[in-house]
């Protein structure tokens, strides 16, 4: 299994590096809005990972994309990149639109509205088994998900986000996401690595994650 999603990445990788070069290093989600925003953790399960128990309020980098980079209205896989530039190297979250159910939170979901349900499909060892990541809005609202009403709209927005162990554990809240104002230049150029740069206490582990890290790497040479 290991060396079969190593496999599937090496293989995907080709063209994804050709995508990257000519979409200026970015095959995937190549259009977005980048926004301010700050991640407040309140305290989450007593799980063994210190970084979901907080509580702690730190800024962070949000980019909200459509992932194959479809026009709109079309219905697209969107993602929700969180970047923390704490420590001595960030935390990156990368976040896919998908459902909530316990069958349906490894499955992405093509969707019009930036303000929808994500999770980590890659998964996160931990001293507590296997843990996934999900972001939910706090209430009803509607940003259409191509960047300038993401631009537009997207400020305020709050997400609740959520962990889970297991294939079918119970979501629980450990912190809010709040997005602000969206940063010079609508789009610039941040890259994130959820492989490379997880959060203190877990690492990047599963399938996805075998297939994510050859493709990371076509990314970044085909941005040189």
């Amino acid at each position: 299994m290991q060396d079969a999603a190593r496999l599937a990445g090496r293989l995907a990788a080709v063209p994804l590096g050709t995508l990257a070069r000519r979409r200026q290093g970015k095959p995937m989600h190549p259009r977005g809005a980048v926004l301010d925003a700050v991640l407040e953790r309140s305290g989450g399960p007593d799980w063994g990972v210190r970084w979901l128990t907080g509580p702690a309020r730190e800024p962070a980098v949000v980019r909200l994309s459509r992932g194959a980079g479809l026009p709109a209205p079309l219905p697209d896989l969107l993602g929700l990149a969180v970047r923390l530039p704490t420590g001595d190297r960030p935390v990156d979250l990368l976040l896919s639109s998908a459902g909530r159910g316990r069958r349906t939170r490894f499955l992405p979901v093509p969707r019009v509205d930036a303000v929808t349900a994500y999770g980590s499909l890659m998964g996160y060892r931990s001293p507590a088994g296997t843990l996934r990541l999900a972001a939910v809005p706090d209430g009803p609202r509607r940003v259409p998900s191509d960047p300038g009403p993401v631009a537009e709209r997207a400020p305020g927005t709050v997400f609740r986000l959520l962990v889970a162990r297991g294939a079918a554990g119970e979501w629980v809240p450990f912190a809010r996401l709040t997005l602000g104002a969206v940063v010079d230049g609508l789009d610039p150029d941040v890259r994130f690595d959820a492989v490379r740069n997880p959060p203190p206490g877990l690492l990047a582990d599963g399938p996805m994650a075998r297939f994510r890290a050859p493709a990371y790497a076509a990314a970044r040479e085909g941005r040189r």
